[in-house]
């Protein structure tokens, strides 16, 4: 075989095992470590609008466990390859309750939140309690009014082994890239 010909084989030879290599990375990233999703709708305003672009943390809650006010992504159950990013208000054991005025309160306490949401106009399950089971936590979109959350059938509790993983990184557009604060 020519000294040329076999140089240049060896050189595809290497480009294809780099190229392989390259993708079976990204594909344990994508699976286990992070993921690129897109908000769509406008549940999570103001703290995510429809079009952002976040990466999500699919590997902390293997260690740790949500969090109260983390904004997670869990499939939904009715449709396949359709997400809801919601916020974590109730965490397993608690009992929430809406009154009917909107205010939560978490085991007989007012929840006290600090980041922008939207008072409920209508409660939808005002003075109705909700005992969280071992694992589910209950949450809700900040734009209140106009969110499908724990408060419907449709959502209900959301199981820690449905999570997807925690929102952490708005990617675009860039003039917020950054960090998603709680």
């Amino acid at each position: 075989m020519n000294k040329g010909l076999k140089g240049a084989l060896i050189e595809v030879l290497r480009m294809g095992v780099y190229i392989l290599i390259v993708l079976l990375l990204t594909y344990l990233f994508i699976t286990f470590v992070a993921q690129r999703t897109e908000v769509k709708g406008s549940s999570m305003y103001n703290t995510l609008e429809d079009g952002d672009s976040l990466l999500v943390d699919k590997i902390s809650y293997r260690f740790k466990d949500p969090q109260r006010f983390d904004i997670i992504v869990f499939p939904f159950q009715h449709a396949q390859d359709t997400y809801y990013i919601k916020r974590i208000i109730g965490l397993p054991g608690e009992t929430v309750r809406i009154d009917e005025e909107g205010t939560i309160y978490i085991d007989g306490e007012v929840l006290q939140e600090s980041y922008g949401y939207e008072v409920i106009k209508e409660p939808g399950i005002a003075e109705d309690e909700i005992v969280l089971g071992k694992d589910e936590y209950f949450v809700m979109g900040d734009n209140r009014n106009n969110s499908t959350d724990s408060r419907s059938d449709m959502v209900g509790n959301i199981h820690k082994d449905k999570i997807v993983g925690k929102a952490f990184i708005r990617i675009l557009p860039f003039s917020k890239f950054g960090k998603i604060d709680k």
